[in-house]
Parts: structure tokens; sequence; C-alpha cells
């Protein structure tokens, strides 16, 4: 059996710890930080949160064609200095109105660097141990998603300062650069792009390519796509609402790293304990697992508000994440050609995108209108609706597409 932990694919994991750490060790904390900096409204938070995201979401399309179409470790050098950089931004940031531009534009670098650096690790790996390490990548975010928060809060505790924080962040984004730079891609693997390079890609490809709206998004893969907004969804709210509900509604102050440490603890069992899965080939049976198991999460969050329901649900969401993402990502890989890895990858985080935008934006509004409780319903309400249609539909659509007997 070829070997799965090869240098490159650490190293590939090492630098998605770091963008991941440096961009969650400031997700709990910036609704507090525009709440007591600036004196945002909650509406007001969500909307310059969601922008974020929304630029997230408008580089997704493009990014896939360009790690598909040029030189991969080109494209990740420049998305991954660009994201680093960002960070000083914010503390230059003097106004709500420039941070609001600040971390609007961020969402850029950020949604082409997920996409380039998830690609390079699909290149890095075995093609018989795929399946198994694209589970394993997500290990990296489940670590960061674990340690960040709780060094952002202990952090911002013992100093008081936000501008700590935002420092922080922008050295372990410079250090993640710097490994990534490091990584050497196979020459003889024209997916990753280098014998392209030296040819500056044929004329021919790229007119087809732009004329393929494949090549922007995974058509053949719309339905995995719709699901993934619903889960997204419910991230969204949960992510970045968590700290002002846990504190203005349950009266719990600094549990916000605990629950997502517990999290992440989930996750983290869930990608150990489903890589048998993976490895056999059992996505869908993977995805519908966690997906229940989710819901049941994100149910008991809102039924049970207090320290039970609050850290119980904390684990049970990410137990089931941590089943759902690598299965959706490979279902979503293996509906496509060879020639489409970023197109595929780029398509699963437009549609996490859209539906941590939505999340957002509408978790913002209902709870100025409603309050955080509603907020959390509608969550339960949108996450379920994402079951149904995966058991009624999505399962189905899937096994009809998929270009890989060896996984069902």
């Amino acid at each position: 059996m070829e070997r799965l932990w090869n240098r490159n694919y650490c190293k590939v994991m090492v630098a998605n710890f770091s963008l991941f750490f440096a961009f969650y060790v400031l997700t709990p904390l910036l609704p507090l930080y525009l709440s007591e900096h600036f004196g945002a409204t909650k509406d007001v938070i969500g909307l310059v949160l969601s922008g974020y995201t929304v630029t997230a979401l408008l580089f997704r399309p493009f990014s896939g064609y360009v790690v598909d179409s040029f030189s991969r470790k080109k494209v990740l050098m420049l998305c991954f200095g660009t994201f680093s950089i960002f960070f000083a931004g914010y503390l230059a940031a003097s106004t709500l109105l420039l941070f609001m531009v600040v971390r609007t534009l961020h969402g850029g670098p950020f949604g082409a660097l997920t996409v380039s650096n998830s690609t390079v690790a699909i290149d890095v790996l075995p093609s018989s141990r795929r399946t198994e390490g694209i589970g394993y990548y997500g290990l990296s975010n489940n670590l960061a998603m674990a340690i960040a928060p709780t060094i952002g809060i202990f952090l911002y505790k013992l100093t008081g300062s936000f501008e700590a924080l935002f420092w922080l962040a922008l050295i372990v984004a410079c250090l993640g650069w710097l490994v990534d730079a490091t990584v050497k891609l196979n020459h003889g693997d024209w997916h990753n792009d280098r014998s392209a390079a030296k040819i500056r890609v044929p004329v021919p490809v790229i007119r087809r390519n732009k004329l393929s709206w494949d090549r922007f998004f995974l058509v053949k893969g719309w339905l995995l796509g719709l699901n993934m907004v619903a889960f997204g969804f419910s991230f969204g709210v949960l992510s970045n609402y968590l700290a002002i509900y846990g504190k203005e509604v349950l009266g719990i102050t600094g549990g916000t790293g605990t629950y997502f440490m517990l999290c992440s603890v989930g996750l983290i069992l869930s990608r150990i304990q489903g890589g048998r899965a993976l490895r056999q080939g059992r996505l869908t049976y993977n995805a519908g697992a966690g997906m229940v198991i989710s819901f049941i999460g994100y149910t008991l969050f809102i039924l049970m508000p207090g320290w039970v329901g609050y850290y119980g649900s904390a684990l049970l969401i990410g137990l089931g994440n941590g089943h759902m993402w690598p299965a959706f990502q490979n279902m979503t890989i293996n509906v496509a050609s060879n020639n489409q890895r970023g197109t595929a990858n780029s398509t699963i985080l437009i549609s996490w995108d859209i539906g941590m935008g939505l999340g957002i934006l509408v978790g913002g509004v209902v709870a100025e209108l409603l309050g955080y409780a509603a907020a959390f319903w509608t969550v339960v309400l949108v996450n379920g609706a994402g079951v149904l249609c995966f058991f009624l539909a999505t399962k189905a659509f899937f096994l009809r597409r998929n270009l890989n007997e060896s996984v069902r």
C-alpha cells in the first residue's frame, strides 16, 4: 500500500492548520469587537461579517478555474501571501466602514486559498489513498477550530486587547505561507499544472474552459451543493452568534472557547472513526450518519438552553460534521472528471460559503427582530430540510452520476 503521510502532504496540512487558525482565532470574538469597539448593532454585525463570506463565494468559481488551468504552486503562493497581508488591515482599520471594507475584501484571498491548498493536497496524495487522505486533511481544520478560539479568548482576557489577536493571526498566517512555499509537486502529474505552466496553457484549452460553465461551478454536482448550503447556513449562525447568545441569553460567559474545543474533539474523533468507512468507499453512509447526528446536536442546543444542551450539542455537531464534510467533498470529486479537481473543490466550498453567508446575514436580522432563540430555531428548520433532501433525492442523485465504482 502506498504511503499516505508523505512529506508534502504533511506540509500542506500544517499550512492548512495555519490558515484556519488565523481565521478561527478571530471568528468568535469579532461580533464582540464590533459591538464594543464600534457600537455596532446586531443586524449591522451580521452585515459586516457576512461580507467576508460573500466575497469568498464570488472568488470560488474563478479559483477553481485558475487552479485547474495555471501553476498551482504559484497560485497557492499568491493567494496565501495576500490572505496573510490582509490581517494587517484589521490593525489599520480605525472606523467601522474601513473595517467592513477590509473584512469584506479579505474573503477573496481566503476563498481562493482554501481551494488551491486543498487541491494541492489532493495532488500530493497517492491515488490509492486519496479518499482516505481527503478525510484526514480536514483534521488540520478541526485542530485549528479546537485550539484557536480558546487561545484567542484566553489572550483577550489576559491582555484585553483585540490588537494582540490581529497580530497573532498575521504571524501564524505568514508562517503557514512559508511552510507551503517548501511543498514540491510532482512534475509527472499534469493535473498539478507544471507541464501546463511550461507551455503557458494552450489557447484551445483556455477557450474551452472559458466557454464551459463546468469550469467555474460543477453543474453535474448541483444537488450536492444545495445540500451543503443548508449545512453551511446552520454552522454560519452557530459560529458567529454563539458567544453573544451564550452571554446574553444563557448567562454563560467564557464558554465559547470550550464549546469550539468540544466541537473539534467531535470532529477529530469522527475523522478517525470514519477513516475506515472512507477507505471502504462508504461515502453515502458517512454523509447520512453525519447529517443525522448534527441535526440532533442543533436541536439539542435550542431545546435544552443550559450547560448540558450547550456543551452536548458541541460534541454532537462536531461528530456529525466530521463524518459529513469529507463524504460530501469526496462525492463531489467523484462526479467530476479528473481535470476538474479544482472546480469540484471550489463547488463544495462555494455551497458552504453561500450557506454561511446566508446564515450570518439572516441570523443577524432574525436575532434583531425576534431574538436569538428564533434565529437558532431557524437553524434547526434549515438543517432538517437539508437532511430530508439528502435521503429523498441527493443520495440517488450522486449514485447515478458517480464515476468511481469503488465508492458508493
